[in-house]
């Protein structure tokens, strides 16, 4: 393997707009619809213990072993201090998904990460922070051993979604775990193509809000006229992995948009009574354990039910959605790297187990969705509760970031996204 030129330590001063990248195929990156589900995969289906039998589990795909992880299982996710950690990664693999995905010539075998999520769940179970990672985050990838039984070389730079098919779900954990410095990420798991349509359809629809222009993308064969849609099946599968169809068709944008059906799905699937209807449920943990293969510590069913239990009875202000802050990379205007600054505060409080609350908004300039009947903007030096994110994700005060207000640590204005409570709609490009 080439030598690869290390990452310069200078930040560069602009943001990224991440967009018009190059393509290996129109479902190139598709692999980001089924990580928007996968998170929430992760509040709804693992309610699985609550209802089903252990046979539903054994019957799905075999468990991974994660690099360092315990033989036994973990006996109470309360015990883990600091917190729960899950990884949850869509790979944009063509194997075995049927037609409709694209050939096997675009990627095959294990695939590459196109999304890669870190779920954080707080100790005492108050609050969740889900982060996006890009995936042509330029960082520094460590040695993973290999299926055939070798290892990969350390690579000084590499693109973040080739470490799935480099060395397994195993390799991307120990990636993330070295970028975050969160030595302990535990569970993990990897969801594919046929999971969204599975998923959305379980869920019966989740009700997304069209903005500005409408969707018109001819790459995705969608239009949305601007209004309410339920959405699920193959057109929420269209709209998670729209990109010139909202905002400003950047890779950032679309990620932005995801976050528009994610938290809607949150909402739904609280609002709905997922989480306490045994039928529904069953279908979501049919839809999961189908669709998604587990690390040895989440393939168990107590976990999951423990989980479960934890998550879904969360504030929908304190389930925060945020991206990875970065930079464009000097190298290559067409992908991003750390922004390392920024990055250590979001990590910081989530190492410290501590709320966020964000200051930034949904997206820099247009990348951004739009954020549905904003309240007012406080008048005084307030800012928002633990974990919230304001009427539109922004506080007029201008908090130092890392500083703590009411036990939630403030984050930078670089770093974007949303609360589950903070209803928006996407940023139709017409």
């Amino acid at each position: 393997m080439s030598q690869l030129r290390p990452r310069s330590k200078r930040g560069p001063s602009g943001i990224a707009r991440h967009g018009r990248l190059r393509r290996s195929g129109p479902w190139g990156t598709v692999g980001k619809i089924v990580a928007s589900i996968a998170a929430v995969a992760v509040i709804s289906a693992v309610s699985l213990g609550a209802y089903a039998t252990f046979d539903l589990v054994s019957g799905s795909h075999k468990s991974v072993h994660l690099i360092g992880e315990p033989d036994q299982p973990i006996p109470d996710i309360g015990a883990l201090k600091g917190g729960v950690n899950i990884l949850i990664l869509a790979s944009d693999t063509r194997s075995g998904e049927g037609d409709g995905w694209g050939s096997t010539d675009d990627s095959a075998g294990l695939g590459n990460n196109d999304v890669t999520m870190l779920l954080h769940l707080s100790q005492d179970h108050t609050n969740a922070t889900v982060v996006s990672f890009p995936r042509d985050l330029m960082i520094p990838i460590p040695s993973c051993p290999t299926e055939g039984g070798g290892s990969s070389y350390e690579q000084a730079k590499g693109q973040l979604n080739s470490t799935l098919s480099t060395g397994g779900m195993p390799c991307t954990v120990l990636t993330i775990e070295q970028l975050t410095g969160i030595k302990s990420i535990p569970f993990a798991g990897v969801i594919k193509f046929n999971g969204v349509v599975a998923m959305s359809n379980a869920i019966g629809g989740v009700p997304v809000c069209i903005g500005g222009e409408g969707i018109d993308d001819p790459d995705t064969s969608l239009t949305l006229s601007p209004g309410m849609h339920s959405l699920q099946g193959r057109q929420a599968t269209e709209f998670l992995r729209t990109r010139h169809g909202v905002a400003d068709g950047s890779d950032l944008g679309r990620i932005s948009n995801q976050m528009v059906f994610l938290s809607s799905l949150v909402r739904q699937i609280k609002s709905a009574g997922t989480l306490t209807n045994p039928a529904k449920v069953w279908g979501l943990a049919k839809a999961v354990t189908a669709n998604m293969k587990l690390s040895d510590q989440l393939y168990n069913v107590t976990t999951l039910y423990q989980i479960a239990m934890a998550l879904k009875d969360l504030d929908l202000n304190n389930v925060s959605f945020v991206q990875y802050p970065v930079y464009t990379d000097p190298d290559d205007v067409n992908r991003v790297i750390p922004n390392e600054e920024a990055a250590s505060v979001l990590f910081d409080a989530i190492a410290k187990d501590q709320p966020i609350t964000i200051t930034g908004g949904t997206g820099s300039g247009d990348q951004g969705s739009i954020v549905k009947n904003p309240t007012p903007a406080p008048t005084d030096s307030s800012t928002p509760s633990s974990g919230s994110s304001g009427s539109a994700g922004t506080s007029t005060s201008t908090p130092t970031p890392g500083s703590t207000s009411g036990g939630s640590v403030q984050l930078p204005d670089s770093i974007h996204g949303q609360t589950a409570a903070t209803e928006t709609c996407s940023n139709g490009a017409g």
